[in-house]
């Protein structure tokens, strides 16, 4: 899918909504471990009821990776079944030396051809531009993350006193472009939205973190939304695990659809 897709479908959904399909099998209703593929059937009925809502789908390959040949079949039957106007998100977090990478891009944009696929950053270059020579493949950059340890190495000013994490913005942003960048940053640090714009006025943003890690969509928005929206809002614990009854996927529509009207107050 390329941008003009992309912006298209936020436009005509009215959202920005990401749904991260981190599917545990601890965590999924009992009443589905009767099913031939518990995962799968779960993701499913997920994607049945949320489809409609959101712009994007996002599997974080660990939940799948843990189970072994048969998680990577969950995965691919989750893929496959995701409709072709939705983009589609492999959290894989890859890098490597060049031909290692070149690898791993044939693996998620070939073997398993997801659209996108998140990439890390800290081998530099040549780990990451294998994954940009795919047309109509995207990479999606750690920048900025929520997670506690990021203050660990993100935030290190070097000799002119610039963060890290604005160095690997400002560097990377030259070995792709606006058409098959992305840039994934934190809506806990929604704060640094507003100087990141100033690097990459016109890529696309993956921000998770709105939902169960305390994130706020309204300062995402104020901070990070650009004249093409610009922002694919990730949510996946909130929604998709709204309910563990008979009547889970409708608790995750219900929730999913709460973050689309308040998308839609954005998007007038």
């Amino acid at each position: 899918m390329n941008k003009k897709d992309l912006v298209n479908q936020i436009r005509h959904k009215r959202t920005f909504l990401c749904i991260g399909l981190d599917t545990d099998i601890n965590k999924i209703p009992k009443h589905l471990l009767v099913c031939d593929d518990p995962v799968f059937e779960f993701n499913k009925q997920i994607i049945d009821s949320t489809q409609d809502l959101c712009v994007a789908y996002k599997l974080n390959t660990a939940f799948y990776e843990s189970n072994g040949i048969k998680g990577w079949e969950s995965l691919i039957k989750t893929l496959n079944y995701i409709p072709e106007n939705i983009f589609s998100i492999a959290d894989a977090k890859r890098g490597d030396i060049g031909n290692t990478s070149q690898m791993y891009a044939e693996t998620f944009f070939k073997t398993i051809p997801f659209d996108s696929v998140t990439v890390n950053p800290y081998m530099g270059s040549d780990s990451v531009k294998p994954f940009l020579n795919f047309d109509g493949k995207w990479v999606v950059l750690l920048a900025l993350t929520s997670n506690h340890g990021s203050k660990d190495f993100q935030n290190i000013l070097d000799n002119e006193s610039l963060p890290l994490y604005k160095k690997v913005i400002q560097t990377s942003k030259n070995w792709g472009n606006e058409d098959n960048m992305m840039f994934v940053v934190g809506a806990t640090k929604a704060g640094a939205l507003a100087e990141i714009r100033k690097i990459i006025p016109n890529h696309f943003l993956l921000v998770p973190g709105v939902g169960a890690q305390g994130g706020s969509l309204k300062d995402v928005v104020e901070y990070g939304m650009n004249h093409d929206c610009g922002l694919l809002i990730n949510s996946s614990r909130s929604i998709i695990y709204s309910s563990n009854d008979l009547k889970f996927a409708t608790s995750a529509r219900e929730s999913a659809l709460k973050i689309k009207k308040e998308m839609e107050a954005f998007l007038d």
